[in-house]
């Protein structure tokens, strides 16, 4: 077991994503006790970040003095001086324990500065955003709200009403200051896949055979079912759905049954069908799935790329359409538009089969942005005869799978379910925004189109892997159903 012990550490503001997220990645960040690299992802929102910073710099010295400060001494004899505006000022309170750096100290009517940081974020109310801006206050000792400077070209405000949260905060990060150990923590697919520390508590969790580590069970779910001394993945295989007592989120015997069967599925790397019987819409399939760019000037996802795969399904049954920049969004929507139609006049009973519900919702939003909801063709994308269909939601009511997400690549990839594999071992949608980016600061032509063909290469992949899990589904499942 790692421990550490660091009283004279000082908490920062920027420890509050952490925290948030899991108290052992605070303390494993605070305690530098893990290291990890940075991935392609985070540094593009770092530096996405860096550029709206500078926005809001520039609108700050169209209309104030702006000095940038250059260390702690440096900020204080600014702010006796009474600058208008501080650029990367460096804060610290030894009392408080507490160090920061404000993007911005702007200087109040009353003399007083106010802090202010720049967000790429378009929601005001995430947990970490105003624990971290409103301990800038305590650093300043004042009672002058707090301003952010949003993506989405709006300003928010912080005040009292962040005090509990922000005491509460502190008081658990001292706490983890001091404490020799790290923590007890529960797996959480959604935030522990990007921790830059997972590869450290994965095996600890594998060990422990903690129930967390299970699709759908919650992190409460497996705290209470610890207190009922199941405390590990093959003690709730060994429990019968009917005498299993009622926890949080683990409430009646449908979802009691699938717990008890994902646990076996987990331990004994297998398949389950639940009762439900597979049904698959009759039709012309045509697989479906999009790229989309959430780093745009306006905030506004872009969809570079609207990707189809046509009968008879071969690689070059691929069908697209591109758009290089967020300025031709709107002649790339209209271009699927018109494929949608084509496809409508040479295929009999399109379905439009997809993963999950992120391509219905974004067309909903493209048509909502556009003001198209009365178009015919969106009107039956979207429509109650709609040709869209989620696959996710047949494997997720008909299947129990030994897998702890029921992503794509998770059931494609798994070498005894639909065993495709994409050509791209390090390609994903997070990779995708990547390379795109990399795709539009790129000056030459000619690597410029081989990050083209590299992400349309993996789009491919995404649509020719629907069609994989189509057949695996029908060739396992439905002639049995049948």
């Amino acid at each position: 077991m790692i421990t550490r012990n660091k009283k004279t550490e000082l908490i920062k503001p920027s420890d509050a994503a952490s925290w948030v997220s899991c108290r052992r990645r605070a303390w494993l960040k605070m305690h530098k006790a893990a290291d990890y690299e940075t991935d392609g992802f985070t540094k593009l929102l770092f530096e996405a970040g860096l550029r709206h910073e500078r926005e809001v710099l520039r609108e700050l010295q169209n209309e104030y003095a702006v000095h940038r400060a250059k260390s702690f001494e440096h900020t204080e004899n600014l702010m006796q001086e009474g600058a208008p505006v501080i650029y990367q000022a460096q804060l610290v309170n030894h009392d408080l324990g507490l160090v920061g750096s404000p993007d911005f100290l702007i200087r109040h009517d009353s003399g007083q500065y106010q802090p202010a940081d720049a967000k790429l974020t378009q929601k005001e109310n995430a947990k970490a955003l105003q624990i971290q801006l409103s301990l800038y206050r305590r650093l300043l000792g004042n009672d002058l709200p707090v301003i952010v400077f949003l993506g989405s070209n709006r300003t928010a405000l912080f005040g009292d009403e962040t005090d509990e949260l922000v005491d509460t905060f502190l008081e658990d990060m001292r706490y983890l200051r001091d404490l020799q150990e790290q923590p007890d923590a529960r797996y959480s697919h959604s935030k522990c896949r990007n921790c830059p520390y997972f590869e450290h508590c994965r095996p600890q969790f594998e060990e422990q055979e903690d129930v967390s580590l299970l699709h759908g069970v919650h992190k409460r779910t497996a705290e209470q079912l610890f207190v009922l001394g199941i405390n590990s993945i093959a003690q709730l295989a060994a429990q019968e759905p009917e005498t299993l007592p009622d926890v949080q989120h683990l409430s009646g015997i449908k979802r009691k049954h699938r717990a008890v069967l994902q646990a076996r599925a987990f331990l004994y790397d297998d398949v389950y069908q639940l009762n439900n019987r597979i049904v698959l819409p009759e039709g012309t399939w045509i697989h479906f799935d999009i790229e989309d760019n959430p780093l745009t000037p306006t905030r506004d996802r872009h969809i570079y790329l609207w990707g189809m795969l046509l009968p008879p399904y071969s690689r070059d049954d691929f069908d697209y359409v591109w758009t290089d920049h967020e300025e031709e969004d709107f002649y790339g929507w209209l271009a699927f538009l018109e494929k949608i139609e084509l496809y409508r006049i040479k295929f009999s009973s399109v379905i439009l089969a997809h993963y999950s519900n992120h391509e219905k919702a974004s067309i909903k939003k493209y048509a909502q942005r556009y003001n198209m909801l009365e178009h015919s063709t969106v009107q039956w994308l979207l429509g109650d005869s709609s040709p869209m269909f989620d696959m996710q939601k047949v494997v997720q009511d008909s299947l129990v799978l030994p897998l702890q997400s029921y992503g794509l690549k998770d059931i494609c990839k798994h070498p005894k379910l639909v065993n495709f594999q994409w050509e791209n071992k390090e390609s994903g949608s997070q990779w995708s925004v990547v390379q795109f980016n990399r795709f539009l600061s790129e000056a030459d032509w000619t690597e410029k189109q081989r990050l083209k063909v590299e992400i349309l290469s993996y789009n491919r992949d995404d649509v020719t892997a629907t069609r994989q899990l189509e057949l695996w589904i029908r060739n396992r499942f439905m002639s049995v159903n049948n």
